[in-house]
């Protein structure tokens, strides 16, 4: 605090201002100086508070202009935007080309009848729960199981 006086410096200047001003007023001078001192004080640090909230009003009014910028210049949103066009045409395609085929199926979907003859030996297997189990391998001669 006291940066240009040492405790020595500090003790010289009370003994002059005793002697100067006398022991009846040195309290009351003191009372005096104290005050000035606390308003130098007071006034010091309203001055840091302003100026520290300038420069946090700049800050923030930075970060606002960014914020603005980035809301218009934003990338992800101008690729989000092709990406839902994108999807939009790809799914008006697939229901065009689903209903065309739908339309197609139903044309072509009349009965066929088909009356293939299993080839001899074969065994015609119509239900697959009713199909008969593959047979086993016979054992090798020789070779006992």
């Amino acid at each position: 605090m006291f940066d240009l006086f040492s405790w020595s410096h500090i003790l010289i200047l009370l003994v002059v201002a005793l002697v100067v001003v006398g022991p009846k007023e040195l309290p009351r001078m003191m009372h005096m100086a104290g005050k000035w001192a606390g308003k130098a004080r007071a006034m010091a640090n309203e001055f840091r508070k302003s100026f520290d909230e300038m420069a946090r009003q700049t800050e923030l009014d930075e970060l606002r202009k960014e914020i603005e910028d980035l809301k218009k210049n934003n990338p992800v949103s101008d690729m989000m935007g092709a990406m839902n066009d994108a999807t939009s045409t790809v799914n008006n395609a697939v229901a065009d080309v689903t209903d065309g085929a739908g339309q197609a199926a139903a044309e072509v979907s009349a009965p066929v009848e088909a009356s293939i003859e299993p080839r001899s030996g074969e065994i015609e297997v119509t239900d697959h729960a009713a199909a008969p189990a593959s047979p086993e391998p016979a054992p090798l001669p020789g070779h006992a199981p």
